[in-house]
Parts: structure tokens; C-alpha cells; sequence
């Protein structure tokens, strides 16, 4: 199957002004800058963009917004997923009417199921969505862990396109992407694991450092992608430290004091969300000082 995208895909945040509300202003800016520097996909209303504290009529607007603003440009993925089957469904089937190219759809949370609900889950949408689905697993925040034998049994639906993994186990990786036999793409969710997935047959990443080096970003996934692999565990190395501050408190906490540190009015975090202590955001913002030239050299709008 053909890839929706190869490269780098952001995980886009969302700005609030200062009474909470979205800034489409800065949105559309933030769209700009991510097209402008070379990135391969956005994605709307994920973890980073704090999709779960959005309303269903916020996320449409966003949805709607992010599909015009982008024009066909690049492709964009929505968070349409959710802990329940059918309201996953409703949302989805709206987000489809406002443009998005396909499906970003979190495993069902604090509800959970078994890997065989997993199965009738997906099948039961992708039967239903005329847009791509891509499974999104993250245990770390779900508490529900995508089985290797699970991807191979979806990965036979012709409208499940792909995977985000956010696992960080790799053994478990290469069993995935083994058994599919190249029916379903796989992205990783891990920015420090951008050319090592590479190198197991990853077709690139969904990323949030990709909010502040969008350039960067991308030239470094699509030289792991290609296998010009000296270079890009170089690029992967000089910014470890970088992408380990970034996740230094909950996504997407440091990335938005990242961005306000960096001249972007994100604006504030929807609760229960709050900005960093003090002396994290010292922390993270030496890192950033550390990385000012590279930071610089991305494309401004």
C-alpha cells in the first residue's frame, strides 16, 4: 500500500488567546510555518494539539479551518478518535464533511477493551468512514497496548492505511511491521526513535518536535527514510538533548513554553493542564539557547 505521506508529520498545537479561545490568527500561522519549512503532514486536535479538551464543535472548526487553510498542500490528519465506538463514529463521519484526508484515531482510554474489541472497533469504523484510518496506540496514556497479532489482523482492511506507534518497545516494532508485510505504514510517535524506526521500515514520524524545527525535522526523517543513515543519527544525536526537554513535563506542556520562549503566543494550556514550574522552564529554555542557531535557521513567515 501507498504511503498517505512519508516524512514528517506535526503533531500541530493548538493557541488559545487569553480568554481561552481559539486563535485561528495564530493558527493559521503555525500552519504556514510548518508548510513553509517542508513538513509532510499535519495532523489537527492529537495529544499535542489537546484535542481531548476541545469541544466536538471547536474541533470541527478546527478541523474545517486547518482543510481550507491547507489547501490540498499537504495531507491533514484529525483526531477524531475517542473511548466509545459510536461517538468516535459521529465525529468522524462531521470531520470527513470538513475536509480532513484522513483519520488519526487514538485506542479507546479508561474504558479500554480487549484486543478482540480492538479489532471489531477499528473494522466497525473503517467499514463505515470513506477516509483512511490510522490506528493510533499509546499506551502511556490509554493504559491499552496494540498487539503485533492485532495490527496484522486489521492490516487486511482495505480502508486501515496505517499505524502511530507511540510504543517505545522496538522488538515489538519489527514484529509489527513483519507481520503486515508492508499492508499497513508505520509512523513513530517518538521523536528520539525518528532513525531507528527508519532503519525497521518506519515511512516516518508524527512529531512534536517538528512545532519548533519543522525543517529540521523533515530533513532528517527523510534522510533515515532513505537510509543515508550517518547523517541522520548525526542530526538524531545533536538534538537528544533537545527532544528530551521537550517531554520534561506532560506533552504538551514544554512544547508550548518552548514556543513562547521562542517569540510564538501560544497562548494559554486548556485545564487540567498548567504551565511549568519556574525552574523547569529554566531548564528547557537553556536547552533551547543551546539550539538558538538551528532554531534561527528555520524559514519565518
Amino acid at each position: 500500500m501507498n504511503p498517505l505521506f512519508v516524512g514528517s508529520g506535526v503533531a500541530l498545537i493548538t493557541p488559545f488567546d487569553k480568554e481561552g479561545q481559539i486563535d485561528f490568527e495564530g493558527f493559521a500561522k503555525l500552519i504556514e510555518f510548518q508548510i513553509a519549512n517542508g513538513t509532510d503532514a499535519i495532523i489537527v486536535c492529537g495529544t499535542t494539539g489537546e484535542g481531548s479538551t476541545l469541544s466536538v464543535n471547536e474541533r470541527l472548526r478546527l478541523f474545517s479551518f486547518a482543510a481550507e487553510k491547507i489547501n490540498g498542500r499537504v495531507p491533514l490528519l484529525g483526531g477524531t478518535g475517542s473511548n466509545s465506538t459510536y461517538f468516535t463514529l459521529d465525529l468522524a463521519k462531521e470531520a470527513e464533511r470538513c475536509g480532513i484526508d484522513a483519520h488519526l484515531m487514538v485506542t479507546p482510554y479508561y474504558n479500554k477493551t480487549s484486543q478482540a474489541g480492538l479489532i471489531k472497533h477499528y473494522t466497525f469504523l473503517a467499514d463505515r468512514l470513506s477516509k483512511p484510518l490510522f490506528i493510533y496506540n499509546v499506551p502511556s496514556r490509554t493504559g491499552l497496548n496494540v498487539q503485533s497479532e492485532t495490527y496484522k489482523a486489521l492490516s487486511y482492511h482495505e480502508n486501515i492505511w496505517g499505524v502511530k506507534e507511540a510504543d517505545p518497545n522496538i522488538s515489538k516494532l519489527v514484529k509489527s511491521i513483519a507481520l503486515c508485510e508492508n499492508r499497513l505504514s508505520f509512523y513513530i510517535g517518538n521523536d528520539d526513535l525518528i532513525t531507528a524506526s527508519a532503519y525497521l521500515g518506519c515511512k516516518g514520524v508524527i512529531s512534536v518536535l517538528s512545532n519548533i524545527l519543522p525543517r529540521f525535522t523533515h530533513n532528517m526523517t527523510i534522510k533515515a527514510v532513505k537510509h543515508q543513515f550517518e547523517e541522520a543519527n548525526r542530526m538524531q544525536e545533536d538534538v537528544c538533548d533537545l527532544i528530551e526537554a521537550i517531554f520534561s513535563d506532560v506533552n504538551p506542556i514544554p512544547i508550548k513554553e518552548a514556543m513562547l520562549y521562542l517569540g510564538t503566543d501560544t497562548g494559554y494550556l486548556r485545564g487540567p493542564l498548567c504551565h511549568m514550574a519556574e525552574d523547569k522552564k529554566e531548564k528547557l529554555f537553556k536547552v533551547l539557547d543551546r539550539h538558538k542557531d538551528k532554531l534561527s535557521a528555520e524559514k519565518q513567515i
